[in-house]
């Protein structure tokens, strides 16, 4: 089914009902993460839904920085948040903003509340707001601050700025209801004290406002039409809609929600992924076992399979689990679609073409893709000594191996037909050397004898290829649900999550590899050469994913 005949989601068709009626004129969307980790795989649903309906509705989306917690927020988080959107293909609108751009008008919004009689400064301890606060069946009670003054409040408010209370000491609340039957509605803090600098406007503030109050007067400030995020945003749309009708703000943006990615045999939480990072389980948020955008890049996923994959699951409003295969067929898909091919041996096993002159090495083509006549052709060097699969020897086998056995004739890709003719053995007894002979009339077509080869296997030249490191990475957790119910996810990591391969030979035109470039190394899946380690002349190839789906094969048996 094509974007162009797939239903339309429940967003899309708000906003052409919108537009329709002239309640909004343009549409504006906005993606907002916080820069206190890396984006992973649930944040590209949300880029791909706010950046995709703006492009669909000729709108604009901007990208803005959540940062209303000094505590937890880095620089390079933000770095990372930027290149991740980039990667996935989308602009924003303008400037990239941050929340922390409005906090003076912030600031002079939560004078105006308390001058109207809606905000106080209340000093109860954080466990006493607590206590005060009620349940999910009881309701609240009153603040013994909650009446003081609004001369009181606004002088106690200008002490908590100029950093004349301590942290915790008090803060500053909307005035709503605390018998409300939204528990968010219940007085909630709408300014904390936190001595503390920000990266982005230094040491000018101690006070920082908090999500609920910032978010909705930011989507305001910056003509947002509409505020789409998380289900789990729902029970605070109340507030948010409190905060726009009880300040003079700009504009009325309305919020809207969808259900968030949950995909199975994944962690998403940024406080385990940090704890992954912290603990050294992986190498650094960019690992590629890792579900983060970042690392998904370096693993050589493409941006538009991750695309593809948030177009086929859909927008609704009903919460489900996706089975990682499906991002994974998506993977698939366009890797097999969009990558060139090559040839890289994992464990080389030595042949010798015996009847091969000494000294010859001829040039052979191969295509660069089956059916991509715009991919180059390559050029692979053919001389007498190559290199197999270890695996793909056998002195004997029954008939249902199909690759080189002795006495047998098995074809070499893109190349000639040869036969195993004796081995050679190490004083252990094993085998580091098959004595071939080749049949030069063969490059095409089939042996003059008309004995068919039992198989086609890859090779390279043993003495012009690039060695280089393979790693072989698979899902990082062997459980569907590693952080369900009580589990700790650490106990689900993958004990074969990682399989690290010294001195694999590939086709020499592997050296001019790009760093994340994807390739389908033939037989053995989609690789892309790494963008940390490695050097120009042992280059480290990660697997992005096998050629077939081992895991549903595992769980078929």
């Amino acid at each position: 089914m094509t974007s162009e005949s797939k239903p339309a989601h429940f967003l899309q068709n708000i906003i052409r009902e919108d537009l329709a009626e002239g309640r909004v004129s343009k549409l504006a969307t906005r993606f907002p993460p916080e820069p206190n980790g890396y984006l992973h795989i649930g944040h590209a649903k949300s880029i791909c839904l706010n950046f995709g309906l703006a492009q669909e509705f000729d709108g604009t989306c901007n990208l803005r920085f959540d940062d209303t917690n000094p505590a937890k927020e880095e620089e390079e988080y933000v770095d990372a948040i930027k290149r991740d959107v980039s990667w996935l293909g989308f602009e924003w609108n303008g400037e990239a903003r941050y929340t922390s751009d409005y906090f003076d008008q912030l600031h002079e919004w939560a004078l105006y509340l308390i001058r109207e009689g809606k905000a106080y400064v209340c000093h109860l301890s954080p466990e006493d707001a607590r206590h005060y606060r009620g349940t999910l069946t009881e309701p609240g009670r009153n603040s013994p601050y909650r009446d003081r003054s609004v001369e009181e409040n606004l002088a106690l408010f200008e002490q908590m700025k100029n950093g004349e209370m301590a942290e915790g000491e008090c803060s500053l609340r909307a005035k709503i209801d605390m018998a409300a039957p939204n528990i968010n509605l219940r007085d909630p803090i709408i300014y904390r004290i936190k001595k503390m600098a920000h990266h982005q406007t230094g040491d000018k503030w101690c006070i920082y406002p908090s999500y609920d109050f910032a978010h909705g007067q930011s989507d305001a400030l910056e003509g947002i039409s509409h505020s789409i995020c998380t289900l789990e945003f729902e029970d605070h749309k109340p507030l948010y809609d409190w905060f726009i009708g009880n300040l003079p703000v700009p504009a009325r943006p309305r919020q809207y929600e969808f259900a968030r990615l949950h995909l199975n045999y994944t962690v998403v939480s940024k406080r385990k992924l940090k704890q992954l990072v912290d603990e050294k389980h992986v190498d650094g948020w960019d690992d590629p076992r890792m579900p983060t955008l970042s690392g998904q890049r370096r693993r050589g996923v493409p941006p538009r399979a991750i695309r593809n994959f948030c177009e086929m699951i859909g927008v609704t409003r009903s919460d489900s689990v996706v089975d990682v295969g499906m991002l994974e067929y998506c993977i698939r898909d366009e890797l097999d679609k969009n990558a060139p091919r090559a040839m890289c041996v994992m464990e080389p096993l030595k042949v010798t073409l015996s009847n091969y002159p000494e000294g010859r090495e001829e040039t052979l083509s191969a295509p660069g893709h089956p059916v991509r006549d715009d991919l180059p052709a390559r050029e692979l060097p053919f001389t007498r000594t190559l290199y197999i699969e270890r695996e793909d020897f056998r002195e004997e086998a029954n008939k249902k191996y199909k690759r080189l056995v002795l006495g047998k004739k098995v074809r070499l890709r893109n190349a000639y037909v040869i036969q195993a003719e004796e081995v050679v053995k190490n004083d252990a007894g094993e085998i580091v050397e098959v004595i071939c002979s080749v049949d030069l009339d063969t490059l095409g077509k089939d042996p003059a004898d008309g004995v068919k080869p039992k198989g086609v296997i890859h090779w390279v030249s043993a003495e012009k290829n690039v060695d280089c490191e393979v790693r072989l990475y698979d899902r990082l957790f062997s459980d569907p649900a590693p952080d369900s119910g009580d589990k700790n996810f650490l106990d689900f990591v993958n004990p074969d999550n990682l399989k690290i391969l010294q001195g694999c030979k590939a086709e020499i035109g592997l050296a001019r590899a790009e760093p994340e470039q994807s390739y389908q190394f033939e037989r053995n899946g989609y690789f892309c050469r790494d963008s940390r380690y490695g050097t120009a002349e042992k280059p480290v190839f990660n697997r992005t994913i096998g050629l077939r789906d081992s895991w549903a094969k595992e769980q078929n048996k």
